[in-house]
């Protein structure tokens, strides 16, 4: 047999049922408008002409997003008045059709393979629960997956499944006729970011960047020329947060912002967010990923620099590779001119051959136009540093000060000479620099930069003694 509970096997024909089930291609939905959130969240807005009678009717809205979040929904329409409302859940399937028919008589279908022959037998459910149990007359059979083609005809669709995620409605009205109503609600399952593709010239100084808006729809339902408008910031929503699953979270990587910009956008805002309307009405299938580009910029300034971050009392008994950063800015003037989205950037550079290839990616957060970006894209393969605790003395009797002696080794391997952000963080805001042999810039109580010169096929070295609390 091939029927198993909730699935048919492969090949096998669909149960058959004896009413018309409505084509799934006919949506319901009327004018619908759906803003979407970067958090897994969209507000739909249906505006439905429905054919109202006076007084007191029940009225159905097929194809809502099948994960509405029901306590959100609103219906508005002239003097009506909402009495009741009702989301149903189950929707038409093989599965539900067995799980609603215990208890009922349906057909059982069955061919011998030798022969051809078709034999029907009334069969009553007794159970759905891992597998089909049937009382066929005397007999009690187990339906199962044993290579025999079978077929389940059912006598109708049972109450309460629906062919599509179904909204019901009781309400009043004071007039009969024909009425505009928009319903309203909020529901997971659509969800957009940017993406950014760069193409890094280095001889030149410049890419080129091309920013898409890639969109995704699991929320059951399809939304049919919609007019689509894409919010760009973190809105709070109190709705099912999603929590971390097994140990701790990985820690973030190095934050790509350098400088928050402090100019404006050109773009349309509502509220503390930048709004990104899609160009022209478009269907927004079930299952589907959309791309739509929203930036395209030429010639932006950008270069790649050379940065490695040390951890107080950071000491390495190998050399390790120091990261690669694409160095860009939003700006108006020198840079790409708008407000960006949360998304990944995705680096490429020509070869000899002419034929852009993949360096290395990164995620950037909303970013103000004006901000300066620091990009880390991976680990350069020739630039390598050695950071080394030459020697730790306590120097208070207390034991409360301490001198350490550090050294950095940078080498490059590499054709061209390369500039080193070196950073040593950790530190405390009383730490003092006794001595270095490069001068340092103190960015902050917790860290001092070295910017390091190494030349190409060369090494450098990077000295200092620090006078610490601990």
């Amino acid at each position: 047999m091939r029927f198993v509970l909730g699935l048919l096997a492969a090949g096998a024909a669909v149960p058959a049922v004896s009413q018309t089930i409505p084509a799934p291609e006919q949506s319901a939905q009327g004018n619908v408008a759906v803003t979407i959130y970067n958090n897994d969240l969209a507000l739909v807005q249906d505006r439905r002409e429905l054919n109202l009678p006076a007084g007191r009717s029940r009225q159905e809205f097929p194809d809502v997003s099948a994960r509405i979040r029901a306590e959100t929904v609103t219906l508005t329409g002239s003097g009506l008045g909402i009495v009741e409302q009702n989301f149903d859940y189950d929707l038409l399937s093989p599965a539900a059709l067995m799980q609603k028919a215990v208890g009922e008589t349906i057909t059982i279908v069955r061919i011998n393979p030798a022969t051809g022959a078709e034999t029907r037998e009334r069969a009553r459910v007794l159970a759905a629960n891992n597998g089909v149990v049937l009382q066929i007359g005397e007999r009690i059979e187990v339906l199962r997956d044993d290579g025999l083609p079978v077929r389940v005809i059912f006598d109708k669709v049972p109450e309460g499944l629906r062919p599509r995620p179904t909204l019901s409605v009781t309400l009043t009205a004071p007039r009969a006729g024909r009425q505009p109503v928009t319903l309203t609600y909020l529901t997971p399952g659509l969800a957009w970011e940017a993406d950014y593709v760069a193409l890094f010239d280095e001889a030149a100084g410049r890419m080129d960047v091309q920013g898409w808006i890639t969109l995704n729809n699991r929320s059951g339902t399809a939304y049919r020329n919609a007019d689509v408008v894409l919010v760009a910031g973190a809105v709070r929503s109190e709705g099912r947060p999603e929590r971390f699953q097994g140990g701790y979270p990985p820690p973030p990587p190095p934050p790509p912002l350098r400088q928050a910009g402090t100019q404006s956008a050109g773009r349309e805002r509502v509220g503390d967010y930048y709004l990104y309307p899609l160009p022209e009405r478009t269907t927004i299938a079930e299952a589907q990923q959309k791309q739509v580009s929203f930036l395209d910029v030429a010639g932006a300034p950008a270069a790649r620099a050379y940065e490695y971050r040390n951890g107080w009392l950071g000491s390495s008994d190998e050399p390790v590779s120091v990261n690669t950063v694409l160095r860009f800015s939003t700006g108006r003037a020198q840079g790409l001119g708008d407000a960006l989205p949360a998304g990944t950037v995705r680096v490429y550079q020509r070869d000899s051959r002419g034929t852009p290839q993949f360096v290395g990616e990164s995620r950037i957060g909303h970013t103000p136009m004006g901000s300066d970006l620091g990009l880390t894209t991976g680990q350069a393969f020739d630039v390598k540093v050695q950071p080394i605790v030459e020697q730790r003395t306590r120097v208070s009797s207390d034991g409360s000060r301490w001198r350490t002696a550090m050294r950095y080794r940078l080498t490059n391997a590499g054709p061209r000479p390369v500039t080193v952000h070196l950073v040593q963080s950790g530190l405390w805001a009383d730490t003092r620099i006794l001595s270095e042999s490069l001068k340092s810039e103190r960015r902050s109580a917790d860290e001092a930069l070295w910017k390091v010169e190494v030349p190409a096929g060369g090494e450098a070295s990077v000295s200092a003694t620090f006078d610490t609390r601990f």
